[in-house]
Parts: C-alpha cells; sequence; structure tokens
C-alpha cells in the first residue's frame, strides 16, 4: 500500500490540477453536472443504503453512541434532502465572475470586485454522509476542486456516494478528480492534508471539539472552524407562552444529535410559573432530562440541579439546562459568556425587545419567535451548507456559495497613466 503522506500528495495534485478547469467552466456545464450528480446517486440508492447498513452495524457494534448514530443514518427522506438539495444548488445564481462596487475613480478608471474561487478547499467532517454530497455540489458550483474527508465510521456510505458524484462528473465531461473523496481512514491523513499550502487553499473541519482543536493546532493554510453549538432559547415575559412551548419543544426535540440543537434554556422568573411545569411534563413523556438552577428545578419535578459545566454544553442527547434571568440584559450577558457563537433566538412580543436581542447577542445566527433548528443552509435557502461557522472571517454562520469564493480587485482604463 502507498505511504500516507505519498497518497495524499498525490490527491493534493490531482486537486490543484482539476481546480484551474472547474474554476472556469460555464454556469451551465456546471448545472449540468449536479443534475447528472443527481440522476447518479438516484440510481444507486439501493447501493448507498446497503453501503450505509455496513456502516451502521459496524458502529453499533463498535459502540459509536446515539447522536452519532444518528447522524450516519441515511433514511429516504435525508437522501431525498440531498437530491433536492443539489438542485437547489443548480438553480442559485452562480457568483463565480460577478463584478460589484464598479465605480469611477477621479483619475477616470473604473475599479469594481469580482468574485473567484478559492481553488482547492478540503472537507474534514465525522459521520454524516449527506456532507459528501452538500459539499460537492456548493464546491462544483463556486468552482472549485474539493478533498473530502469523512469519518471512518461512514467510509463505506461515502466511497459508494463518491462513486455516484465520479460517474456525473464524467457524463457532464468533467474530471472525476474535481470532487475526491479519501478511501483510507488513517489518523494521519488529515495532519498531512491540512499542511500542504501548494495544493490547498481551504480547511474546513465539521466535527467536535477535539477534531477541530487538532486542525487549528496543525493547519498551515486558513480554516473555517464550526465548533461547537450551544443554542439558546430565552422566553420573555412579553412572549406568546403557547408559541414559546411549541418553539422550545421543536428546538430540542426535532433531533438530537446537531448542532442547532436548543441545550440551554432562559426563561423571566416572572413567568416561570406559567412556563417550567408544562414543559417538564411534555419533557418526561419525550425522555429529556432537564438540568435547572435551583429556582428552575423546584417548577419541574424530576429535574436535576446543574451544576457550572452544564451552562456551556453541547450535549446533542435528550439533556436540557435551565436557568431562570431576571430580564433581556441578563439573558443576553449569560449568553454572551456561556454560548459558542452559533444560534441563539428571543420568544417576545415587545420589538424594541427582539431588536435589543438581535443587536445584542453575538452569534453567528440570532433569531426572533422561531426555533433554532432552522440554523441551517437548506431553510436558509442556500441549497446546502458545508458547516456552520462561528468564526467571523472570512465566512459566518451557514456556509453556502458565497463563503466558498474570494474576491479580487478589477480595473478598467481607456489608456489611463497615473500621473
Amino acid at each position: 500500500m502507498i505511504d500516507i503522506k505519498d497518497y495524499i500528495e498525490s490527491i493534493g495534485k490531482q486537486a490543484r490540477d482539476t481546480s484551474v478547469e472547474i474554476g472556469r467552466v460555464s454556469t451551465v456545464k456546471k448545472n449540468q453536472a449536479l443534475e447528472n450528480i443527481a440522476e447518479s446517486l438516484n440510481l444507486s440508492r439501493t447501493e448507498i443504503f446497503e453501503a450505509n447498513k455496513k456502516d451502521m452495524s459496524e458502529s453499533s457494534r463498535k459502540g459509536l453512541d446515539a447522536a452519532l448514530l444518528d447522524r450516519l443514518e441515511l433514511t429516504q427522506r435525508r437522501f431525498d434532502e440531498m437530491l433536492l438539495g443539489l438542485r437547489q444548488v443548480a438553480a442559485l445564481t452562480d457568483p463565480i465572475g460577478e463584478i460589484s462596487d464598479l465605480k469611477y475613480q477621479p483619475s477616470g478608471i473604473q475599479v469594481g470586485r469580482m468574485r473567484v474561487p478559492l481553488g482547492v478547499v478540503a472537507i474534514i467532517y465525522e459521520s454524516r454522509p449527506n456532507v459528501t454530497v452538500e459539499a460537492a455540489s456548493l464546491c462544483i458550483k463556486s468552482g472549485n476542486a474539493a478533498i473530502l474527508r469523512g469519518g471512518s465510521e461512514a467510509i463505506n456510505s461515502n466511497q459508494a456516494i463518491a462513486k455516484s458524484i465520479e460517474q456525473g462528473l464524467l457524463a457532464s465531461n468533467l474530471s472525476g478528480k474535481t470532487i475526491q473523496v479519501l478511501d483510507r481512514s488513517e489518523r494521519e491523513a488529515v495532519g498531512h492534508l491540512v499542511a500542504m499550502p501548494e495544493y490547498v487553499d481551504v480547511v474546513v473541519p465539521r466535527g467536535g471539539k477535539g477534531l477541530i482543536e487538532r486542525i487549528q493546532r496543525e493547519a498551515r493554510v486558513p480554516v473555517i472552524k464550526h465548533l461547537d453549538g450551544n443554542c439558546h432559547v430565552y422566553v420573555d415575559n412579553d412572549a406568546d407562552l403557547d408559541k414559546a412551548f411549541n418553539i422550545i419543544i421543536n428546538s430540542k426535540t426535532q433531533r438530537y444529535g446537531t448542532c442547532n440543537t436548543l441545550e440551554s434554556l432562559l426563561v423571566h422568573r416572572s413567568i416561570a410559573e406559567q412556563v417550567l411545569p408544562r414543559l417538564a411534563l411534555s419533557f418526561e413523556s419525550l425522555g429529556v432530562e432537564v438540568r435547572g438552577c435551583e429556582e428552575a428545578i423546584q417548577l419541574m419535578p424530576g429535574s436535576i440541579l446543574a451544576n457550572a459545566k452544564d451552562w456551556s454544553e453541547e450535549y446533542l442527547a435528550p439533556v436540557l439546562s435551565v436557568m431562570l434571568v431576571s430580564g433581556l440584559d441578563q439573558a443576553i450577558a449569560h449568553i454572551n459568556v456561556y454560548g459558542s457563537q452559533h444560534t441563539d433566538s428571543i420568544i417576545t412580543n415587545d420589538l424594541q425587545k427582539a431588536q435589543k436581542f438581535l443587536r445584542e447577542v453575538d452569534s453567528s445566527s440570532v433569531m426572533v419567535n422561531t426555533s433554532t433548528r432552522f440554523a441551517d443552509g437548506f431553510e436558509y435557502g442556500l441549497g446546502a451548507e458545508i458547516g456552520i461557522s462561528t468564526d467571523k472571517f472570512h465566512a459566518r454562520g451557514p456556509v453556502g456559495l458565497e463563503g466558498l469564493t474570494s474576491q479580487k480587485y478589477v480595473v478598467f482604463g481607456d489608456g489611463h497613466i497615473r500621473q
């Protein structure tokens, strides 16, 4: 078997070569490639599900936790959403080549900015095989080559999907190496991949804190990081309590193992008696463990006292922390201290409070009167996403097409010379 360093270097060289081709492909051809990939995936549905069942069986045998198993599983609905996402990306406006802010300068020249591909994007992720399709679609549409490294637990699913992606590219007369999915799972592969600035332009890690912290330490190329999702809902004293109840239940229980799932609930002290007992009954029936402050547990039978770590914890499980607060300022302060700058929502009918929350909560998505589960590229109309960045540069929030591009200055003259 080829040495892992040599293997990664060969992948990098192929990606750099194909990035030139995909960077100049027309919008029509890129859209056709996405349609051909969707058709290829659909024709291979049975084989992909068989590969996924093999991964699920092996991961269950190894004791993979419930949240990761949930992310790993491909259902018919999730598969159909993958295909829909491909077609949504195809329908989006192509950002490449777009010139903006074109203005005349006093010298007579015109200066603007043109949107261009990043080049080669390396994406490192765990469990979710649908990320393979989402990442491929966004990289193709934005004119980038991609190197995708999924987790070892999903290797069969990812290889089956990779085969369909390659077939779709070849059917479109594009290089099958435009999207490369690593077929080796050695840990060393990541270390080599993130240390090749000659072949890789940006790294996007999607996974647990350990993975992302490691990549930040070892990377020699820029990183668009996605850390944990300690998402909050704050129920204000001016909230519609029926709406609040439905939003909280959906935010927490629609899916447990996602980064946009509610993990910490804040409730205005003056309405706690109207809110918390009802929630306690529902959470008990749904099997959700509640860890609350001293005041909260008095109103929520079956709950337990939270410890200091609970306020900053991303559970990815049927566990929720609950705290009573004196008002909006305390809620905002709590979120900005303990949150992860991912997604936070306020439930209120007071427009001024909603606007203050939007301005002062320092997160990549800030919401009013809606579920945190909407923090998603698909739901935001991006077609798909390669992750939700909690960075402030160069992309923040769900990273779609625009997040996979850069800009360069373009200058137009007519024989102008500088005096």
